[in-house]
């Protein structure tokens, strides 16, 4: 049995380095060995529509996989989408005996271990490796909830500030932290941010530092429609969609602007906001303070709106945030944070811009825990992920 968890371990390490590449499928890991225990095949999940990564693994055992032993990280596929189902791959390959690390949450996809087990097969399954566990917490999340799986992203200071003084170039994290966001940028399939960062920073929020597959979809809070044809962002040449997440009184009051966007391939989409002058969420943590107009703006049923509405017309599995503090309180107010990204710089700003609440507050341990830790240029990046 401790065998089987390691080599669970393997195939969902094996999974991580293919992040990105197979959404909105979820990434899976597959090891294959022959009847003499060596491992003779390994593959993860390709492109939507390539192979998976029982049918790579299998494949590139041949004929030695018969009367072994995969491992794979997910039960394998009893549907035909894109592919034919998994499970016919398995049996055709003569598979002994297949470790399951995680049952697969989609009713369209499941009936996979009952099959192969009908079929004489000696399934096995495993669902309490950690690793395997965090590789999948996205899909199962997805499946739950109808909604992508949400990652909160931000560099601070040694002192805990997030914003850069007047005057001061405003880089907080080191170049080797910013190609990092580059390769997450080219994982993820949507980069949320508000229309304060965009007035602010003008930033283009593609994956131009790395050679990645796609632009994700741009998606920007902008309840007063406020975001100008000249934004940067509008003008890359074979960027990804880019929607404007707006107010739907505002749309009704101003036509011309709203078709302004459009002629430049801006999709406007609209949910529900709370009033001009809102106070904070009276359950948020720090609901007394002085919070950002975006944040006192945000519904929880506004933003749950939008990141289904990601999910089912865009194909939107994992959603990157990339913006200022009151669009990270909002989202973590209203529980909608699986996991954060945070780059924290020795750098120190004088004077100091730092003031409470900071977003690092909300990384409660009893909800997060720390899945990685590692340093780039300097920096400390820590990847939080919510707890099962």
């Amino acid at each position: 049995m401790n065998d089987d968890r390691d080599f669970l371990t393997r195939a969902a390490r094996l999974a991580l380095r293919g992040h990105g590449d197979a959404e909105p499928n979820p990434s899976v890991g597959c090891l294959v060995a022959d009847r003499d225990g060596r491992i003779v095949g390994r593959g993860r999940t390709r492109r939507p529509g390539g192979p998976h990564a029982e049918v790579v693994a299998l494949g590139r055992a041949g004929e030695a996989a018969r009367g072994g032993t995969a491992w794979v990280t997910l039960e394998p596929c009893n549907h035909h989408g894109r592919t034919p189902p998994c499970v016919d791959a398995v049996l055709a390959a003569g598979i002994a005996r297949l470790v399951v690390g995680t049952v697969d949450p989609n009713p369209l996809a499941a009936g996979g271990i009952a099959r192969l087990r009908a079929a004489g097969v000696d399934v096995v399954v495993i669902d309490d490796v950690p690793a395997v566990r965090r590789l999948h917490a996205s899909f199962r999340h997805r499946v739950a909830t109808g909604r992508p799986w949400v990652v909160a992203k931000w560099a601070e200071t040694a002192d805990g500030d997030l914003i850069a003084p007047p005057g001061t170039p405003a880089t907080i994290s080191s170049p080797a932290s910013h190609r990092l966001v580059h390769r997450e940028r080219g994982r993820v399939d949507a980069i949320l941010t508000g229309i304060g960062t965009v007035l602010a920073d003008d930033p283009r929020l593609d994956p131009r530092v790395i050679r990645a597959r796609r632009t994700p979809c741009r998606v920007v809070l902008d309840p007063d429609l406020a975001l100008p044809p000249t934004a940067r962002m509008l003008h890359i040449p074979n960027g990804g969609p880019i929607l404007v997440i707006t107010d739907e009184t505002v749309v009704g009051r101003d036509p011309d602007r709203a078709d302004a966007l459009r002629d430049l391939g801006v999709e406007i989409m609209t949910i529900p906001w709370a009033p001009p002058g809102s106070p904070a969420p009276v359950d948020s943590p720090s609901a007394g303070s002085a919070g950002g107009r975006l944040r006192r703006r945000l519904t929880g049923d506004g933003c749950r709106d939008l990141l289904e509405a990601l999910a089912r017309n865009h194909d939107v599995a994992t959603v990157l945030t990339e913006a200022g503090p009151d669009v990270l309180h909002a989202l973590f107010d209203h529980q909608l944070v699986d996991a954060a990204l945070v780059f924290t710089s020795p750098r120190r700003f004088e004077p100091s811009t730092g003031s409470p609440p900071h977003p690092r507050d909300r990384l409660d341990d009893r909800r997060f825990e720390i899945v990685w830790r590692g340093d780039r240029g300097g920096d400390a990046v820590a990847w939080w992920q919510r707890r099962d």
